[in-house]
């Protein structure tokens, strides 16, 4: 009796899930015992604190053994399953064996019990959504939050974007929104006001005052709130930033943002008012300061004193607010850097600052 030598099988290990990331939940195998894989073919699906993704098959061959069961938490490095590379073994050869009568038929299963209605569903609550309850609620606890908010005159930037809308999402195939405008003016308000991109230490000894932009841009998504962050970002032009928005929402919700694309912020905007929202209470991303959230950019009447006369004029305005750590922000700081902003926008931009 011989059989058909084969190639060892080949192990699959849970593969680096970015920094500062040592484990993973195994949410959902998508291949069985049995099946044939292609190299870098998704293989399962591994949910972290900071993200969902694939792991890809390292190499061509047939799944053998699953070493983790779904739902199963594991570390960096660890046996995921195995895969033979050339395939399992033929059968060993047998001498012919005598036809026995096949047995009979068992007798059919009794139908299941009719289940009762039910007026509500239970679910499991996945794993990113279990982190972002944790995360919120963590936030809360740790730092004395309050939320400042006051009213912007957007017609200057309305001028502007209505003018060249078309011709910048012809040359850059993204759509010219207000939020690249509110991201900028926030930047460059931040290096008058570092308290609001800076990090306090556990036991609140020490701040670290941050010299560069690293911003976090809150996106919605089918599996929940994620915050990408766009690096150095006081070095990009309005272009560059209306394209890394763009780009890191289109990551989230298509499924192929990274851990290390989650992690290294240093201030946040949430833009609540891309769902109609006026203005909201943003909760802080901790180790951060400060978060600023954009409202709907609404028309509304406006009274306006020109030459000591009164007229009405329609306006588009737009609430800013600005949620901070008043352990180290005061209230007179968050009102200064919202002002600041809001002066930024109403002065507006030029059309040259729209090229990269």
């Amino acid at each position: 009796m011989t059989t058909t030598e084969h190639a060892v099988d080949t192990v699959v290990r849970m593969p680096s899930l970015g920094e500062s990331v040592d484990e993973g939940m195994v949410t959902r195998w998508l291949k069985a015992p049995g099946d044939h894989v292609e190299a870098e073919e998704p293989l399962l699906e591994v949910a972290t604190d900071k993200v969902d993704t694939e792991i890809p098959s390292p190499c061509s061959g047939t799944l053998t053994q699953l070493l983790v069961d779904e739902n199963e938490v594991v570390a960096v490095g660890a046996e995921l399953a195995t895969i033979a590379a050339v395939g399992a073994p033929e059968s060993p050869v047998v001498p012919e064996s005598p036809v026995v009568a096949p047995p009979p038929p068992s007798p059919p299963a009794p139908p299941p019990p009719l289940a009762e209605p039910v007026d509500s569903d239970t679910e499991k609550l996945p794993r990113i959504r279990r982190t972002i309850a944790r995360r919120m609620v963590e936030s809360l606890q740790v730092a004395a939050q309050l939320t400042t908010v006051l009213e912007v005159d957007l017609s200057a930037v309305a001028r502007l974007r209505s003018e060249h809308k078309d011709e910048f999402c012809a040359r850059t195939g993204v759509k010219l929104s207000y939020l690249p405008f509110f991201t900028k003016a926030a930047i460059e308000a931040l290096p008058g006001h570092r308290m609001l991109n800076a990090s306090l230490n556990a036991d609140v000894t020490e701040v670290t005052y941050h010299r560069e932009v690293h911003l976090g841009i809150a996106v919605d998504s089918p599996k929940g709130l994620m915050v990408p962050v766009i690096r150095d970002a006081s070095q990009l032009s309005i272009t560059q930033l209306a394209r890394a928005i763009a780009e890191l929402a289109d990551k989230v919700r298509s499924g192929g943002i990274t851990a290390d694309e989650l992690s290294g912020g240093t201030f946040t905007i949430t833009n609540t008012g891309s769902r109609g929202a006026l203005f909201d209470t943003p909760i802080l991303n901790q180790p951060q300061t400060g978060i600023l959230g954009t409202g709907a950019v609404v028309d509304r009447l406006v009274p306006i004193r020109d030459d000591g006369s009164l007229c009405i004029e329609v306006r588009p305005l737009a609430y800013l607010s600005i949620s901070y750590d008043h352990r180290i922000v005061d209230g007179a700081d968050a009102a200064r850097y919202l002002s600041a902003v809001k002066s930024r926008l109403e002065a507006g931009f030029a059309a040259a600052e729209l090229i990269d």
